[in-house]
């Protein structure tokens, strides 16, 4: 390359490094302007935050210490307060059982609630959201009707959980199964979009196999795309499931149940000292969940964990260091 060349990609490149710079600098700008703008719009007064800081510091005061004294129907009914209710309460499993088997409010109950409430939803929601993923991919539906299912999932997608629970008033109330079906309902959008991404990354290979032998439509989806990407379908439904989890806390505070009507109801009292119990509960509630799906979606991922056994696998499970992530496989050292 001549000298002349080497001049004319080197400026070529410094235009294109400049231009880059400028739109970031314009990006950076445009932020700052609209944040500056929007503070003003929603009544965000940085000198109230300020001033209500020390009020703040006292209100967070008041939850501690912790309240477990609704642990069970046990720690109720005998008084038992603080954290002697957890003790108390797990130290004879009959008391959780029979706090499960009471519809009378307790942590225990409420914190079953809530699981069940985004297993239950997830569950309802999957094979809508197969069957919508599957049909909105180019891969099984030819462009442009593909779009329509794409369309549905998008409709869906676009109103929040916390409004489908009211969209389905004519069903009754606010309650636990309004509240399964609006898990439902999202969980049909965010899946199904989920699943249909993951069809359109597929390779062609399997697929020209499969059609090669002279199997049906149906045939050459479920073998020649479904199979490469079962794995990652059971990953992302564990995924949806943490975000279902955290959804059905957020539909408990409209009434749904569970920890987030024990959280809303104990503000209302202000019992702020159970108020902490429950935020506490719900703290345990979702880190579980979301130790036991990662966990659960390494082992999914390719390529991972390959030339294991059943009962190494279930060693594994019973690791601590597995299960937070602090220990590592010696042909991943390697």
């Amino acid at each position: 390359m001549s000298i002349p060349e080497v001049d004319a990609q080197l400026g070529k490149l410094k235009r294109s490094r400049r231009l880059k710079q400028g739109l970031a600098l314009g990006l950076l700008v445009a932020v700052l302007v609209v944040t500056y703008f929007g503070l003003g719009f929603v009544n965000f007064e940085v000198d109230e935050i300020i001033d209500g800081f020390p009020n703040f510091v006292d209100f967070i005061a008041a939850f501690f210490p912790p309240n477990f004294e609704a642990m069970t129907i046990y720690t109720t009914d005998n008084g038992i307060t603080g954290l002697e209710g957890i003790w108390a309460s797990f130290s004879d499993p009959g008391r959780v059982a029979e706090s499960l088997g009471s519809p009378r409010l307790s942590l225990v109950r409420a914190a079953v609630v809530t699981l069940l409430l985004g297993f239950l939803g997830t569950v309802l929601g999957f094979l809508p959201a197969l069957l919508l993923g599957v049909l909105g991919s180019e891969q099984v539906t030819p462009f442009p009707f593909n779009f329509i299912f794409r369309g549905i999932m998008s409709a869906i997608r676009a109103i929040p959980a916390i409004v489908w629970i009211f969209l389905f008033v004519p069903f009754g109330p606010p309650s636990q199964a309004t509240a399964v079906l609006a898990i439902a309902t999202d969980t049909v959008g965010n899946l199904g979009r989920l699943f249909t991404d993951e069809l359109e990354e597929i390779e062609e290979g399997p697929i020209e196999a499969i059609q090669s032998t002279g199997a049906s439509r149906a045939q050459t989806v479920g073998f020649g795309m479904l199979s490469q990407v079962s794995r990652s379908y059971i990953a992302w439904t564990l995924y949806i499931l943490e975000i279902n989890t955290r959804i059905a806390i957020s539909l408990g505070v409209v009434g749904a149940g569970g920890l987030g009507l024990y959280v809303r109801n104990q503000q209302d009292l202000f019992q702020f000292q159970n108020t902490a119990a429950g935020i506490i509960m719900i703290f345990i509630v979702v880190l579980s969940i979301e130790l036991l799906s990662s966990r659960i979606r390494a082992r999914l991922r390719p390529s991972e964990h390959e030339g294991k056994g059943f009962l190494q696998s279930l060693r594994d499970l019973a690791s601590p260091g597995k299960w937070l992530g602090l220990d590592r496989d010696k042909g991943e050292k390697s």
